[in-house]
């Protein structure tokens, strides 16, 4: 059991956690949340003793172990497999089976395993780092965005892990999706106290919400009740008359508390600008082809067709080309083979990791968002500062100040600056807190334009309303028509068909199959939808006719009723030939 009892720490002058106090019972698994520097990892720090408290303490039961996932990462063997193994108990360090169990999980081949822990990538040494304190088992464990560098099968993995840990937990994760599936409670940083609350993210918000309301409310009717009060001192302090009245109130507003005004929280509240797109073609690729060593090729004879509205999704393992096949059709690299080709139309927003690092660390905020649109002014420019929460005189700060989460914000800004139709975003949500990512996803769902996406989010993945999947395989990638939901349920990760491997197979049939009939079904949809376009018009002019035949009716002109009665008759007929069309088609379309 760990508690916490009135803890507070500041940092050069400014406080971070103000009286702090909360308990971490047997058996809870706690999601902590708050907004980037609200100092989440901060609290984790002082729990394994890396920070001081300025006052308060911290107890823990006795012989308790913790677990800490941080960002200093330190290597002494020399393999991979070796390194893993000094997470277990020094009698059970024999046991490699266990570590291996976890790596695989994590994304490890067996090749890497005899590999030098310093040649692997930043990604992997937080990956062995996170092997080697599950391997631990600890009593609680604390993670500190333990899904950052993970692939999606990773994260699956890991989720799947925490839900059957035994022991206690403290998990900070950008993804609610991830902790609401992993966690019992919440904790939420707010206002640099500390909430705990049972349950997900949304009962932690709600009951924020609540408590700031009821304040707000009580610190008006208080702030009524003080001036009152106050005005009638100044009328009546004087008069002898009334000097014991005044005084008896002056008493009663000693009494009153005057309750400070809560400080603006700023919101990432945004939504992207579309530029209408009158076509409906808007890009494709064409078998194209590329690798960055000759041997080993990353897309081979991939094609691709975006279609305005389409909602799309790259997804796969890391090192499988999620993010270079978003860069082909970015026009950030070229195809070897094959070519890329956008209508005349098309105006592309594109968030990449590439893009993140060109931000020029001498620029303001405020000059990189007006670089990327001329034609706005500097009220414009302000507005789009102040949505992505760079408010007033903080839009004037250096990139090179700016941690990753306000380097994402800047390159968003810069989106907003233009008016687009296409989005083509690659990990958006990297550094972006919980609320920051809620905004964003509203800020897609609203979106009328395209959307193609690089995630590792099932929370986005399941959000989105996705019509197309691509899944990056190995040198290869797939077109899936459908959701994520229906990707899950019809085929389903291939790594993770251990047990019945035969049923992934069967699924993949099932969708080969479907996917077939929708190919046969699509002419026939098409032309009742430009059937049901055609009925409205002619109804429409039908409505517009019988109105106008009225008005003639009852001027008395013949010769107009006469060819309005003609028209009217012809149009009727049209309509019934139309009518008898759709429901021919109407009927194939039940029986296919």
């Amino acid at each position: 059991m760990i508690q916490v009892d009135d803890l507070t720490l500041s940092f050069t002058g400014e406080t971070v956690l103000e009286n702090v106090s909360f308990t971490v019972n047997a058996g809870e698994r706690c999601g902590l949340v708050g907004r980037n520097g609200s100092g989440k990892t901060t609290l984790m720090r002082l729990l394994v003793g890396q920070e001081s408290a300025d006052k308060g303490t911290i107890s823990l039961s006795k012989g308790y172990r913790l677990g800490y996932l941080d960002q200093h990462i330190r290597f002494s063997t020399p393999t991979v497999l070796e390194e893993a193994c000094l997470g277990l108990k020094r009698e059970e360090r024999a046991e490699t089976y266990r570590a291996e169990k976890i790596l695989f999980g994590l994304g490890f081949k067996q090749e890497d395993l005899d590999l030098p822990p310093q040649q692997l990538s930043g990604g992997y040494h937080l990956r062995l780092h996170l092997a080697k304190v599950l391997l631990s088992q600890p009593d609680c464990l604390l993670l500190d965005e333990p899904t950052n560098y993970l692939d999606i099968l990773s994260i699956r993995f890991l989720m799947r892990f925490l839900q059957q840990w035994k022991g206690e937990l403290i998990l900070i994760s950008h993804d609610r999706e991830f902790m609401d599936e992993v966690t019992t409670h919440t904790l939420g940083i707010h206002r640099k106290k500390v909430q705990k609350v049972k349950g997900g993210t949304t009962a932690l918000f709600e009951q924020i919400v609540q408590q700031e309301e009821v304040y707000e409310r009580t610190r008006a009717n208080l702030e009524k009740k003080r001036s009152h009060l106050q005005s009638y001192i100044d009328r009546f302090g004087a008069k002898a008359s009334k000097a014991a009245q005044a005084e008896s109130r002056k008493k009663m507003l000693g009494r009153i508390p005057a309750l400070e005004e809560l400080k603006t929280l700023y919101n990432l509240d945004f939504e992207f600008r579309l530029r209408p797109f009158p076509g409906k073609k808007m890009m494709e690729a064409k078998e194209i082809d590329f690798a960055y060593e000759s041997d080993r090729p990353i897309v081979q004879q991939f094609s691709l067709a975006i279609e305005k509205g389409e909602r799309i999704a790259i997804i796969g393992k890391n090192g499988y080309g999620k993010s270079t096949l978003l860069r082909l059709m970015a026009g950030d690299l070229h195809p070897q083979g094959g070519d890329v080709r956008f209508s005349e139309n098309a105006a592309i927003g594109y968030f990449g990791q590439t893009h993140i690092q060109r931000l020029k660390d001498d620029a303001t905020i405020e000059g990189e968002i007006a670089e990327a649109n001329p034609l706005l002014n500097t009220a414009d420019v302000k507005a789009i500062c102040g949505l992505m929460m760079f408010p007033q005189d903080t839009s004037k700060k250096r990139i090179s100040v700016l941690s990753g989460g306000e380097r994402s914000r800047v390159l968003l800004g810069k989106i907003l600056a233009r008016p687009c139709n296409l989005l083509l975003l690659d990990e958006p949500t990297h550094h972006l807190d919980v609320e920051s990512i809620e905004a964003l996803i509203d800020a897609l769902e609203d979106f009328e334009g395209a959307v193609v996406i690089v995630t590792h989010s099932e929370l986005i993945l399941k959000r989105l309303q996705l019509n197309k999947l691509v899944v990056c395989h190995l040198g290869a990638q797939e077109h899936f028509l459908g959701t994520y939901e229906d990707f899950l349920r019809d085929i389903g990760w291939e790594e993770e068909e251990k047990i019945k491997p035969k049923g992934r197979d069967e699924r993949k049939a099932k969708h080969d199959e479907k996917m077939q009939m929708r190919t046969r079904l699509r002419p026939i949809e098409a032309e009742m939808r430009s059937i049901e376009k055609s009925l409205a018009d002619l109804e429409e002019k039908q409505r517009e006719e019988n109105l106008y035949l009225i008005t003639v009716t009852q001027a008395g002109d013949s010769t107009k009723i006469q060819q309005l009665m003609k028209s009217v008759g012809e149009r009727e007929k049209e309509l019934e030939q139309l009518y008898i069309k759709y429901m021919d088609l109407d009927k194939q379309l039940r029986n296919t």
